[in-house]
């Protein structure tokens, strides 16, 4: 299981935020490059970076993060928040990301995004399934849709996505542990070869990267037992609940 620290960017800064509240903001640091070069010293290859002033204004804004960075760093970095047009994705892969990731675009402009798995491809496309309730949530969370959770990821797969980031937002930023049971209920529906986790893996199969809660080290086992691919952490590494030697070890040993 891919170990993704998160960076989620307000007006140029390292903040994290409680359910997806803007007003919950607490900055953690001054300097995103910092951060993601202390991430890669500890071993750390993959990056979860959100513009989270782009998810509000509905485009790129901090692309100049991205561009840092990615010139900085050798983490391979999602990208997402507010790419809502062929030349927000055109910025994002230009600046350096890896994949981007696509959620309110998902729900509000299918056409665009089917568009976008079918040119750059499946292994750089990721679908943001973010659910309250699961029910699919738009535009940095402030909206809920219509749109039932594992009925959109189902659509998805057969339009070609196999990478899906899943965060309940109940749980984001609050330290009190993953959606465990939503986690596994989807693993279940949405993998084409539920019964068997080895099997998630493959081209057909469904990469669930896990988000939102992660509060002990302990989760990150039961995670990856579970047949997540990736899981995000953020706040429970800026609040020091897990170390950063912890994840070096787990890296090392898995």
């Amino acid at each position: 299981m891919r170990i993704i620290p998160a960076i989620d960017i307000i007006e140029g800064k390292c903040v994290r935020l409680s359910k997806g509240d803007y007003n919950t903001k607490i900055i953690y640091n001054e300097n995103p490059l910092e951060v993601a070069k202390m991430f890669e010293a500890h071993g750390i290859k993959y990056l979860h970076l959100v513009d989270l002033d782009g998810a509000k204004s509905s485009k790129i804004i901090n692309h100049k993060i991205l561009e840092e960075i990615a010139s900085k760093t050798t983490l391979k970095i999602d990208f997402g928040g507010g790419l809502k047009s062929d030349a927000d994705l055109k910025i994002a892969f230009e600046s350096g990301a890896n994949q981007i990731t696509g959620g309110s675009i998902a729900v509000k402009n299918r056409e665009v995004f089917e568009k976008w798995i079918a040119h750059y491809g499946p292994e750089k496309i990721i679908l943001g399934a973010d659910a309250n309730n699961e029910k699919v949530a738009v535009s940095g969370w402030l909206e809920d849709s219509n749109e039932d959770l594992i009925p959109f990821i189902k659509y998805y797969q057969s339009k070609g996505i196999q990478y899906v980031i899943c965060t309940d937002i109940a749980k984001d930023g609050m330290l009190g542990g993953p959606s465990f049971d939503l986690y596994k209920k989807i693993i279940n529906q949405c993998s084409v070869t539920s019964s068997a986790v080895e099997k998630l893996s493959e081209a057909n199969g469904l990469k669930l990267i896990a988000s939102g809660g992660i509060s002990t080290f302990d989760e990150l086992p039961k995670l990856a037992e579970m047949g997540c691919e990736g899981t995000i952490i953020g706040k429970a590494i800026y609040e020091h609940k897990i170390s950063m030697k912890q994840l070096e070890n787990f890296i090392l040993n898995h």
